[in-house]
């Protein structure tokens, strides 16, 4: 009976002790690398977010219909036009070492970053802004020709630095005008998604 006793109150084995330290660290490991995957989806969701934005704005601009601000004649008659958004002069924020792993907060002086531009030029004209800081560059491009809309065309373009290591990760988003209407790229074209 004291036999019994003896094995039944005896403690784990060095081998069992070593396996049960080997599955935590093992599921440790896993639990980093989904962290991990987890935390550069959701810093990479502003910048999908953002070009979304800035896509659906640059076609909100062009339906817009534009007409000329002079008197007309008496029984004269003026046409409306539609015009994309000229590009922007500066990427915001205007040094890709503003993002190397780190968040910039743009200015919200009149005149600068997000705030910069003409009503039809730029961001002022795009009528995009962030106000909480950002893990990236942006940037508006756009080919325009007054003689011919078809083929005027723009870029929504970010640019990011997650990891500090100069290699930039890219997202863009293009639109072109065909027969008078926009047309949006069906998705975002990612490059380096996670740098």
């Amino acid at each position: 009976m004291t036999l019994l006793k003896k094995r039944s109150s005896r403690g784990f084995t060095l081998v069992e002790l070593m396996i049960v330290v080997a599955i935590i660290g093992i599921l440790a490991a896993l639990a980093i690398v989904g962290v991990k995957k987890y935390m550069t989806s959701a810093k990479t969701a502003e910048a999908r977010n953002s070009l979304g934005t800035m896509s659906t704005q640059a076609s909100q601009v062009w339906s817009g219909e534009k007409m000329a601000g002079a008197i007309l004649d008496n029984g004269g008659t003026v046409g409306a036009t539609h015009t994309l958004c000229g590009a922007a002069t500066k990427t915001v924020p205007a040094d890709k070492g503003s993002i190397k792993g780190v968040k910039y907060q743009s200015s919200t002086v009149n005149g600068e970053d997000f705030h910069g531009g003409t009503v039809t030029a730029g961001w002022k004209c795009l009528g995009f802004s962030l106000d909480a800081p950002q893990y990236f560059m942006y940037n508006y491009t756009a080919t325009i020709d007054d003689k011919v809309a078809d083929n005027n065309k723009f870029s929504s373009i970010a640019e990011g630095d997650l990891n500090g290591d100069d290699n930039l990760s890219k997202f863009e988003r293009a639109g072109i005008v065909r027969n008078g209407e926009i047309v949006l790229s069906p998705s975002i074209a990612e490059t380096n998604p996670e740098e």
